[in-house]
């Protein structure tokens, strides 16, 4: 057993720190970022933001969705082989804006493969909880003999030693984050995890040393925390919790009626009952709770816990008014540091540390 005493951060123990900008308007920063890949050989141009492989997230409404703004979908690992085959039969302008995702089961990536090909598709996302296993590199290395001209994004690692052994053995792009994101009970359940911004900052610097690629997988719940994983070195940026709760995400809308602690009254002022308020919610779940898990998997195995949690958040409507929010925050974000492209973003950034973030006197 061994204590490393440095410091390591979040995304809310950090603010960026105002500079001198040239910069007149936020239309003037530019956020589409063209990366080539060290093990593909391919390239890849829009604006660097992923909706995650989860129920509710990654579907291909939200593609749509997001294509719009040149932001990237992760489909789950779930989606039929005929939802591919029909999706993509019409809209071929997709691929390069979609991955396809897969665990480490030889079954299911004998499906996974046939849809690749049959598909055409660019990108495959190798997600597994825990990326730090013997067993996921060498699936990495199997991916990447089969296809290899194909974008492999693999996760999820916190270290700076795993990413560059999962560089190395074909991976393109790193998912990092282990316990951050808002439906996920890891570091209750196992104790084990890594502050959010500090994986970021590490795994960036590591990858990017041998011409890799990050995705900062979790812990944002606000473009500032977008916007401070751009600026820590992530060269994407993963949201599941953010673009929860909207039509995309396919949905069964629930509703919840509330006493308001009105009344209802005459105009002569006499009471007539309370006043009920409608409201309407969605069901948002972690892909290893038991909800997940008992839709996917026919329940929960005994030898295993539950390392997700199972809210109901307020249902959002059209995904975009969110997404211009999140791309407003990150343009602004620009102009205050000077950075007229994303590109620059992390070269002209300073983190300060902080005590509080932001003012919570009218936050409920």
């Amino acid at each position: 057993m061994r204590i490393e005493n440095e410091i390591k951060l979040d995304y809310n123990d950090v603010l960026i720190r105002p500079k001198r900008s040239t910069l007149k308007s936020r239309k003037d920063v530019d956020l589409n970022r063209t990366y080539t890949f060290r093990n593909s050989n391919q390239s890849w141009t829009g604006i660097p933001i992923m909706a995650a492989n989860m129920d509710g997230v990654g579907t291909f409404k939200m593609a749509e969705a997001l294509f719009e703004f040149g932001m990237f979908t992760c489909i789950t690992k779930q989606t039929a082989e005929t939802a591919w085959k029909n999706y993509l039969s019409f809209e071929d302008v997709y691929p390069p804006h979609l991955a396809i995702s897969v665990g480490t089961s030889l079954r299911e990536y004998k499906k996974v493969k046939k849809i690749i090909k049959d598909c055409l598709l660019t990108w495959v996302c190798i997600d597994i909880a825990n990326g730090y296993s013997e067993h996921f590199t060498d699936f990495v290395k199997m991916v990447r003999k089969d296809f290899p001209a194909i974008n492999i994004i693999a996760g999820n690692v916190v270290t700076a030693d795993m990413t560059q052994e999962l560089i190395l053995a074909g991976a393109d792009v790193v998912k990092v984050g282990i316990g951050p994101g808002s439906v996920c009970t890891t570091r209750i359940q196992t104790g084990v995890g890594y502050p959010q911004l500090s994986a970021v900052i590490e795994c960036a610097d590591a990858a990017h040393g041998l011409g890799g690629h990050i995705i900062a997988d979790g812990g944002c719940i606000c473009p500032g925390d977008v916007a401070k994983a751009f600026a820590a070195g992530a060269d994407f940026v993963m949201l599941g919790g953010m673009l929860a709760g909207h039509d995309e995400g396919c949905y069964d809308i629930l509703t919840r009626i509330f006493k308001t602690g009105e009344q209802h009254t005459t105009e002569y002022g006499d009471r007539l009952g309370p006043v009920y308020e409608e409201k309407h919610y969605v069901r948002f779940y972690g892909m290893s709770s038991d909800t997940a898990m008992n839709k996917h998997a026919g329940g929960m195995a005994n030898y295993r816990s539950s390392e997700g949690r199972t809210v109901e958040i307020p249902y959002k409507g059209n995904v975009c008014k969110t997404v211009e929010n999140i791309l407003g925050g990150l343009r602004s974000t620009c102009t205050y540091v000077g950075a007229p492209t994303l590109k620059q973003l992390s070269k002209c950034t300073t983190f300060i540390r902080c005590a509080q973030q932001f003012n919570r006197v009218f936050v409920k």
